[in-house]
């Protein structure tokens, strides 16, 4: 484990499929990284992972373990910590860990993901990642064919209604007080998505599963599957507390990156949900490679400008 003295090439803030496939490259470009994580991922309630080329499947918490295992594999190191503050500029941050310790390091990684902000009904909390979600790429396979609940939520109301509609013929869409077009309503009588206009309060369980929505007049609507929006947030205040951008989207916030993955404060990365709500753990991975690369570039280009200072000296 890297002491309180020694200075990393990169600090990873956060450990799940983005920073550990950042930390894996940048380990394997010979660079000296230091993944810190909370042990918080947010795939934690899901059972599976899916779209994930070669992992299908797998759980969630298996496929981390993997990636620390590669990690170490190179060299690189994790602590189970989270970063509760940073100071200085490229080239020598030094971070404070939540167990006290601190980290000198040349760039950073941001990749701490996003947090889920559920809407406001009885019991979907603790039916969360299971027969409550929100993806139909992530879960929809496994619905297929059930009786499907999609709550309308502010930003495209009727979308996943009709991409959940993909995969069964009995969708259901509860409105929620959400407004619809006559588009909308038209896409979704077309497609026979029945509407339901009662606000749903909570949910019928029984035996473990979900069985129903339980609507406001006392009524429920039987169901075997139910589709939530949650606002999505940029997770911590690491990148804000930097000076880092932070944009606020109809779907919630994420930190403002270019191409390379480089945020508005020099030497200053982010990589995942925590700058793209919307990627799945595939697509997280492929960004912490990216990213990975462009700070090892970054590196790179700073060491020969500093080689050719000493050369001329």
């Amino acid at each position: 484990m890297t002491d309180n003295t020694e200075k990393v090439d990169v600090l990873v803030v956060g450990g799940g499929a983005a920073g550990l496939s950042a930390g894996v490259t940048l380990a394997r470009a010979r660079r000296r990284v230091l993944v810190v994580d909370e042990g918080r991922p947010r795939n934690a309630p899901a059972g599976h992972v899916h779209n994930y080329l070669g992992n299908e499947g797998i759980a969630p918490l298996e496929l981390l373990r993997r990636g620390r295992a590669e990690l170490a594999s190179y060299g690189g190191s994790v602590r189970e910590a989270g970063v509760v503050d940073v100071r200085g500029a490229s080239g020598h941050f030094t971070a404070t860990l939540s167990d006290g310790s601190s980290v000198p390091a040349r760039r950073l990684v941001v990749a701490t993901g996003l947090v889920d902000r559920l809407p406001d009904i009885a019991g979907v909390a603790e039916r969360w990642g299971t027969d409550v979600l929100h993806c139909p790429y992530c879960h929809g396979w496994e619905v297929r064919d059930q009786a499907i609940g999609v709550v309308a939520g502010p930003f495209m109301p009727t979308h996943q209604a009709q991409l959940f509609r993909q995969l069964s013929a009995a969708v259901t869409l509860f409105r929620q007080g959400q407004p619809l077009t006559d588009d909308e309503r038209a896409g979704l009588e077309a497609r026979d998505i029945r509407v339901v206009e009662e606000e749903v309060v909570s949910l019928d369980v029984r035996a473990g599963r979900l069985a129903g929505a339980v609507l406001a007049d006392g009524s429920v609507v039987s169901l075997e599957a139910l589709v939530v929006p949650p606002r999505m947030e940029a997770r911590g205040s690491l990148p804000a507390g930097l000076g880092a951008e932070v944009a606020e989207m109809p779907f919630g916030s994420q930190v403002v990156v270019d191409q390379t993955g480089a945020t508005s404060v020099p030497g200053v990365y982010a990589a995942g949900n925590v700058a793209d709500a919307g990627a799945q753990v595939g697509a997280a991975a492929a960004q912490g490679v990216r990213v990975g690369a462009m700070v090892n570039m970054d590196l790179v280009a700073e060491e020969v400008a500093a080689a050719v200072a000493a050369r001329s000296a």
